[in-house]
């Protein structure tokens, strides 16, 4: 089929989910701040009134868990009674216990720290080579925050989802076909019937969020969504239970290509679930920012206690004229793919980690985001009109 369509999403910073992965990296940060190298496996929980803190940590240092957990909620915006969850008044529990002295002993030896598959993909869609569809997502819940932070829409509380669905001509993206905002708010901007946000509200939502992160992709026959229920006014951890680890696809490529299932946030370096899938991501981008494939798909797969990937895959969809064996060549000469190799190339020993919990893990271009560091063009450029 010439015309496709694809469609991605993303939740603000203040969905349960977000909330409970910000609280994990936050704890990992206060961690690696004092300790580089803990060991980290910190899960977060909460539902209405209460927050808890789970896994397993081993560290020299001290960290005030609920202190930090408060901090990140009330950045967020869970400041007042009125979003159904308050930093104040919230119950906190700890449940920290230290790691397995058998997981212990094989990590100690420069093993990784667990078994599993990671991918990294870069493509030519954006500038930051990543799907327009998860950019545009995440763009658009980003403005959802900001436009509440600001106070530019006073209205809107914490809790919010974005989804964007793109239209393909020719495996090209031509267009925004749909756009679905869901926003938590106050009561102020319900009709007279106390079922709906008025048109009003609807219409500001879509000039002020909408239309400014969306631009030249958006028509007159763009359809919107805005809170297609009618209402949002109970949300946050009031409405939905939230987990640290269930947005595996928002925190990476929205579903455009396969994932290994290993969630990211609350997990020092030694985890391959994280480590590995950000080398991953920094193969796959400088492969395709030197022009050696218009899409690039990169797999790594390991199991606990052994250093080295087990398997090596690249997949460049039949945009390039190197072969996969020629691919892994030049990663194999280039990349170091052992836990030590990759926590050491991307330096990823720095309390970092908060920043990536919330609007996605890949195509940022604030500081700190190693992997998204296009360093290896000039190199692989060389090597590549070798073969």
């Amino acid at each position: 089929m010439e015309k496709t369509l694809f469609t991605s999403e993303s939740v603000t910073e203040g969905h349960p989910d977000k909330l409970c992965d910000q609280v994990s990296d936050g704890i990992l940060d206060e961690i690696l701040r004092q300790d580089p190298t803990g060991r980290v496996a910190c899960e977060t929980y909460v539902t209405m009134g209460l927050l808890i803190v789970g896994g397993e940590i081993t560290t020299n240092c001290f960290v005030d868990v609920h202190k930090t957990a408060r901090k990140i909620i009330e950045e967020i915006g869970y400041t007042h009674p009125k979003y159904g969850f308050d930093f104040h008044t919230c119950a906190i529990l700890n449940a920290i216990h230290t790691q397995s002295p058998d997981i212990a002993q094989g990590v100690d030896a420069g093993g990784a720290g667990d078994q599993g598959l990671m991918f990294g993909f870069a493509c030519k869609e954006t500038p930051e080579l990543m799907p327009l569809a998860i950019t545009l997502s995440q763009a658009l819940s980003k403005r959802l925050s900001e436009v509440r932070k600001k106070a530019i829409l006073k209205y809107l509380g914490p809790d919010g989802k974005s989804q964007v669905t793109v239209e393909y001509y020719k495996n090209k993206p031509v267009r925004v076909d749909s756009v679905v905002l869901a926003s938590q708010h106050t009561e102020e901007i319900l009709d007279k019937t106390g079922h709906n946000i008025t048109q009003k509200a609807r219409e500001e939502i879509i000039d002020v969020v909408a239309k400014p992160v969306l631009k030249h992709w958006v028509d007159k026959n763009t359809r919107y969504f805005v809170n297609q229920t009618g209402k949002f006014v109970v949300g946050g951890p009031q409405s939905d239970t939230g987990m640290t680890g269930r947005k595996i696809m928002v925190d990476t490529y929205g579903g455009t290509v396969p994932h290994g299932g290993g969630a990211f946030s609350g997990k020092d370096p030694t985890k391959v679930d994280r480590s590995a899938a950000y080398m991953a991501r920094y193969i796959a981008k400088n492969i395709v920012a030197a022009g050696l494939a218009e899409r690039c798909l990169v797999q790594l797969a390991y199991v606990i206690g052994y250093a080295e990937p087990l398997s090596v895959m690249v997949d460049t969809y039949g945009t390039s004229e190197l072969s996969e064996a020629d691919f892994i060549k030049l990663i194999r000469q280039n990349f170091q793919l052992n836990p030590a190799g990759i926590i050491k190339t991307l330096s990823l020993r720095r309390p970092i980690f908060k920043q990536t919990a919330a609007y996605g893990h890949f195509g940022r271009t604030e500081p700190g985001f190693s992997w998204e560091v296009t360093d290896k063009v000039e190199v692989l450029k060389k090597q590549a009109a070798k073969l």
